[in-house]
């Protein structure tokens, strides 16, 4: 199959599901979510995002209505179905089905799947960064379904010329983008928000502390300021898509490019084990 598409135990093609309409989602954008890649039938760090998952559900008290073993089976099951090697793999429960109220509806909650075709790619090409006051709330820890403001930052980045927003919270300190986290390199070390409830604790962050340590490269989890990224030797963009992209520019002016050696080797780093974890066997 090209693209595949499950709710609740129905499958099928993307373009042919449907839910219902009394399913939160549709009234309050009631969930939570998470998605990483696959390769050559091998999902990439699929315990770490799974019990990422679970976390941000049990946070908005949702009810899963899997436990993580049999979610970790159906996604594999999917991947299994698909025809492309390199895929996208999308998973959210929503808080249930019930005539519109603000008070929780009970039981468990409705699971959907979306498996598309996605290439990972060396992440080698630069990209160009805008700024935004970060006007979201103060649950950002929580990969909830309400990403309005990410979308209206999306779409000033893309009007920019740019692919993506870096948001900053009053005193200028830089939280994260706006799909994406945001760190830095500065005289050989790599600073990185701290996960607190103003960032999300993305995978492909963890991948890159982890790289970080095993290459002697010095980890600062601390927060940091929009001076500091202007000036920062190399600015690194990192995400469940696009695992280590770098910055060459932000709000039209140029930055990073500093340290570029350092950069390739913390690149070549994460890609490599992205590759080595999901070769053909």
């Amino acid at each position: 199959m090209k693209t595949l598409g499950y709710y609740n135990g129905k499958y099928g093609e993307l373009e042919d599901m449907s839910i219902p309409m009394n399913d939160r989602v549709c009234w309050f954008g009631d969930g939570v979510y998470d998605a990483g890649p696959a390769r050559n039938g091998k999902i990439f760090a699929i315990d770490e995002h799974i019990d990422r998952f679970f976390n941000s559900a049990g946070l908005l008290d949702i009810v899963m209505p899997v436990t993580k073993p049999e979610l970790k089976e159906l996604l594999q099951e999917m991947v299994n179905k698909m025809d492309d090697p390199e895929l996208f793999v999308y998973y959210q429960v929503t808080r249930g089905t019930g005539i519109r109220n603000h008070v929780y509806t009970e039981g468990a909650g409705n699971l959907w799947i979306m498996i598309t075709p996605q290439v990972i790619g060396d992440c080698k090409e630069p990209i160009k960064l805008i700024t935004l006051p970060d006007t979201r709330f103060l649950h950002c820890n929580i990969k909830t379904l309400n990403l309005i403001p990410s979308c209206v930052a999306s779409e000033k980045a893309k009007k920019a010329g740019c692919q993506e927003t870096v948001f900053y919270r009053p005193g200028n300190r830089v939280t994260e983008c706006a799909h994406s986290n945001v760190s830095i390199l500065k005289d050989g070390k790599f600073i990185t928000a701290p996960t607190d409830n103003l960032i999300l604790p993305g995978i492909a962050r963890a991948h890159l502390i982890k790289a970080c340590k095993k290459l002697g490269i010095p980890v600062s989890e601390t927060p940091y300021t929009l001076d500091e990224l202007f000036d920062a030797d190399e600015i690194i963009v990192s995400s469940s898509s696009k695992l280590c992209l770098h910055a060459c520019e932000i709000d039209g002016k140029p930055a990073g490019g500093k340290a570029p050696e350092l950069m390739e080797k913390l690149r070549a780093a994460v890609i490599d084990e992205f590759e080595s974890a999901t070769a053909a066997e």
